[in-house]
Order: C-alpha cells, then structure tokens, then sequence
C-alpha cells in the first residue's frame, strides 16, 4: 500500500460514511462554482502501516468519529485484509466560517453524524 494511497481511502470512507448517513457531499465539500458557509478542512493526518498488501488483496475499513470540542472532530480508521490488521489512520477537522476563516460550531447534520456514531 503506498502511502498517499491510505489516506485517499480514508478520505473516501469519511465521504461514504456522510453519505450513508444522508449528508450529501455538495453540503459538506466545496466544489466548482459552489459558496459554502463552513468548511472542514483537515487539520492533522496520520497513518501507519502495521503489514504489507498487495494489489488485489482484500482490504476491510472501519472508521470511528469523534467530537474533539464543538467546533472539531477526529475520525479513527482501521484497515483490516482477510481479518489481519494492516494499516490505521487518523485525520482531525475543523469547522471554519469560510467568510473569516474562524472557528465556527459544527454543521447539524455533522454534529447528528457523529452522536449517531458513538452509538454502539
């Protein structure tokens, strides 16, 4: 697994977890032509590699939001293949007022994502 490779995957495991909880990308993620009120962006990334994959190998994520404050939140992720663990990461968000660029609470819809994580 190249390095750059895990965090994309995380990215996407982030955005499928939003969606299947009914966020839609376009409310959360900038895109072309598209003003949005508050962003979030990532603050801190990490990852490490626990074992070796090959191309092809099965691959299992899990991922595990949580609060850090109102306005921040950190998403655990483990990536799993044929029931071994190979690899975990971490990102860390931050709700900014795209106007200034200040801290600002998080979006209702991110706040429900995250209580509805944490049940079991």
């Amino acid at each position: 697994m190249h390095f750059q490779q895990l965090l994309r995957w995380c990215h996407e495991a982030y955005e499928e977890s939003l969606e299947r909880f009914g966020l839609e990308p376009a409310a959360l993620f900038p895109t072309p032509g598209q003003q949005l009120d508050l962003l979030l962006p990532i603050t801190h990334c990490s990852a490490d590699f626990l074992a070796p994959l090959i191309c092809g190998d099965p691959l299992a994520i899990a991922l595990k939001p949580e609060p850090l404050d109102a306005t921040a939140f950190e998403v655990a992720y483990s990536f799993s293949s044929a029931g071994r663990p190979v690899a975990r990461g971490l990102t860390r968000h931050q709700c900014i007022a795209a106007a200034d660029r200040r801290r600002a609470p998080l979006p209702e819809g991110v706040q429900r994502w995250l209580q509805a994580s944490a049940q079991p």
